[in-house]
């Protein structure tokens, strides 16, 4: 994911990666502007407590500044990409650690490729929990199951850890409008909470 600032000086071009094969193409394109790779190295307004930092995707990184920055800790952010990912920020603001699981669309897809007869399906709002069809059933078990899915490490997370203040939980990606907006448990969805991230982790590492 790519944003560009652009202030007074020659434009900033702020990168989250999680693909490296596509850096040295990310550089060609970028010509002579400066770029900032989101990293556990760049400066951040959250402190990094865990094991191997370097291991963190930089969309995580992106998703834990952009929720500090604009709702306050400590904070939950379940961001709905290729995978679901929940990251957790503490009260002290610091990055604790998260959880990875499959893709809504990763889910659905599978059942397509592997067996004969299941369709592939349009992701949607199911009008009942009991299909009259294959292709409602499909769209039943996919969306109120991963409304379970999510809502059970959620559950997980908030009982794990003793918190002295009120956990917000904010819904970012692709499929957080469809997900998400029926969750009372998520307070805010906001689609692009990643790139306010790196948005904001471009001011924090340039003179802007």
């Amino acid at each position: 994911m790519v944003t560009i600032l652009r202030g007074n000086s020659s434009p900033i071009i702020v990168v989250s990666s999680v693909v490296p094969k596509k850096n040295r193409e990310i550089k060609r394109a970028a010509g002579n502007r400066r770029l900032i790779w989101l990293s556990s190295a760049s400066r951040l307004n959250v402190r990094v407590d865990y094991p191997n930092p370097k291991s963190i995707g930089a969309d995580r990184l992106a998703n834990a500044v952009a929720v500090t920055e604009l709702y306050g800790t400590p904070a939950i952010v379940i961001d709905f990409g290729t995978a679901v990912t929940f990251d957790i920020v503490s009260a002290d603001k610091a990055y604790i650690g998260g959880v990875i699981a499959p893709g809504l669309e990763a889910m659905t897809n599978f059942l397509y490729d592997r067996t004969a007869l299941l369709p592939r399906i349009s992701l949607r709002e199911p009008s009942s929990a009991i299909g009259k069809s294959t292709n409602q059933a499909m769209l039943a078990g996919a969306i109120f199951g991963y409304r379970g899915l999510v809502r059970e490490i959620l559950q997980r997370i908030i009982a794990e850890k003793l918190w002295k203040k009120r956990v917000r939980v904010i819904a970012t990606g692709g499929y957080a409008n469809l997900i998400a907006r029926k969750m009372p448990e998520v307070d805010v969805v906001h689609e692009n909470l990643t790139l306010e991230g790196l948005r904001l982790v471009g001011c924090m590492n340039s003179d802007f």
